[in-house]
């Protein structure tokens, strides 16, 4: 599928570990059932534990190159804000490179490139995390520093000035200048009426400016307690040595109570919603977002999912990739080729899951004397086509392989999989979700792709974003943005 097109939710906890096949897991204590302090429970070559505090340990051996990916996951995302405090989580991530009372400012990052190895750190929607690759026998050096960063961050007020300044900046170039990101941006705070997910990861512009010293060390206090964190390494380590030294780390940090989060469901959508956004571009731009279902934790562990909102979700990612899975697809052959074509570029992209509600995206570009609207009538017509008519089994067979054959090599990088185990965390999902994804996924049939394509695609539950271009004349287009599911420190 065509990156620009998906999250890194899908690209990591969708798409990665189809190549595990010949990986045989063990049955083990799923990833969400609580645990015991000092516990711990094992899938093959995938080991998890529970410290004293309540901080969950996974380890994962990989002894192919001497070398280790580390990565401390905290439960906080942009859901956990509230309004008027939009990007705090995204602001703190900056804050926990600023220093503590041992490790000066910029010091972090310049300790980790003298053992040789290199790092940086992501806020999502549903979570923030840290992450360090280093030579497998420097990998004790980086968790004290990391345990020292989550327990000690501090910082001057001073300091705090200095980084709004360069988060107002990276707001300005991934955002505002950018037609595309603010189409986006305005299409998700339409797009959702209750759910977090309509403020933007990076903050509303004016809550940036308005933020205090005091709110954000207040948020890292609230939820930077070990019981909503975790701590993932991959790569050539011993995992009985890891865990003393994870003791020794990260077990020292006082524990404390998560907060008790409140729901916030979003209310059904019973109507079309239609955003047109104005702005110096050359290109018009479509977004067609309808709601969806997701899988959820309990369905993925069972060993037969059940019929239902999690099956509904599988076959609606085959569905996605039905349409736009492979060069050549569907939408691809239907509406970018010929003399007739529509668009310059089309995509589909399904959620499948998630801290919050999920969406089902068909977008893309049109060509000149097409209309926006025209687009989206020749991108639903290919949805109705498959609810109508249905998907060939030669054609599902073909979709499936190509998504282990794309796949295949995937994993052979740690910090996948140091990613894929933290997002199975963070989601509540079991330590072996991958396998059995791909199990569920396989067996999803061509009758329940062409039952989704039936259901979900009305027009009272579509939301339509339309970026109307003001050109200046420029000969250039722009490039597709990038989703800003993840905002990676730069």
């Amino acid at each position: 599928m065509p990156t620009h097109f998906l999250s890194w939710f899908v690209q990591v906890l969708l798409l990665s570990g189809l190549c595990q096949a010949p990986v045989l897991w063990a049955q083990g204590t799923p990833a969400t059932a609580p645990q015991p302090a000092s516990s711990a429970s094992q899938v093959q070559d995938v080991h998890r534990f529970t410290l004293g505090n309540g901080m969950d340990l996974i380890v994962k051996p990989d002894r192919r190159a001497p070398t280790a990916v580390h990565m401390l996951w905290v439960r906080v995302g942009s859901i956990d804000e509230v309004d008027g405090s939009s990007g705090i989580a995204h602001v703190l991530e900056h804050m926990m490179f600023k220093g503590t009372p041992s490790v000066k400012p910029g010091e972090f990052s310049r300790r980790v490139a003298a053992l040789g190895g290199r790092e940086n750190a992501f806020t999502s929607r549903d979570a923030t995390a840290y992450h360090q690759q280093v030579p497998a026998n420097r990998l004790r050096e980086v968790m004290a520093l990391e345990a020292d960063r989550f327990a000690n961050n501090s910082w001057p007020d001073e300091e705090f000035r200095r980084e709004i300044e360069v988060i107002k900046e990276e707001r300005r170039q991934r955002v505002d200048d950018s037609p595309r990101a603010q189409l986006y941006e305005m299409a998700q705070a339409t797009l959702f009426s209750a759910s977090p997910y309509r403020r933007p990861i990076i903050g509303w512009m004016n809550d940036i400016e308005s933020l205090t010293p005091e709110e954000v060390r207040a948020f890292r206090t609230r939820w930077y307690v070990p019981a909503n964190a975790a701590v993932v390494i991959a790569g050539d380590v011993d995992v009985a040595q890891v865990r003393r030294w994870a003791e020794e780390t990260y077990g020292r940090i006082p524990p404390g109570a998560v907060p008790a989060r409140k729901p916030r469901t979003e209310p059904p959508q019973t109507g079309p919603r239609r955003l047109e956004h104005r702005a110096r571009s050359s290109q018009a731009y479509l977004s067609l977002m309808f709601k969806v279902p997701q899988v959820q934790p309990q369905d993925l562990a069972a060993d037969v999912m059940p019929a239902g909102p999690s099956r509904d979700a599988l076959a609606l990612t085959v569905l996605s990739a039905v349409l736009d899975g492979y060069s050549g697809a569907r939408l691809d052959r239907a509406l970018t080729q010929g003399p007739d074509r529509a668009a310059h570029e089309v995509g589909a992209y399904n959620g499948l899951f998630g801290r919050g509600p999920q969406i089902f995206v068909l977008d893309g570009e049109p060509v000149p004397g097409r209309s926006p609207e025209q687009l989206a009538q020749a991108l639903r017509a290919q949805v109705a086509e498959v609810a109508r008519s249905g998907v060939a089994e030669d054609e599902l067979r073909r979709v499936k392989t190509q998504w282990v054959a794309s796949e295949t090599y995937k994993l052979d990088a740690l910090f996948s999989q140091a990613r894929e185990l933290g997002s199975n965390w963070l989601l509540g999902f079991p330590l072996d979700a991958m396998p059995r994804l791909v199990r569920h996924l396989r067996g999803i049939t061509a009758a329940e792709v062409q039952s989704v394509a039936q259901r979900y695609f009305g027009e009272e539950q579509m939301t339509m974003a339309v970026l109307v271009p003001q050109s200046d004349g420029a000969p250039t287009r722009e490039r597709p943005a990038p989703r800003t599911d993840a905002i990676e420190r730069r």
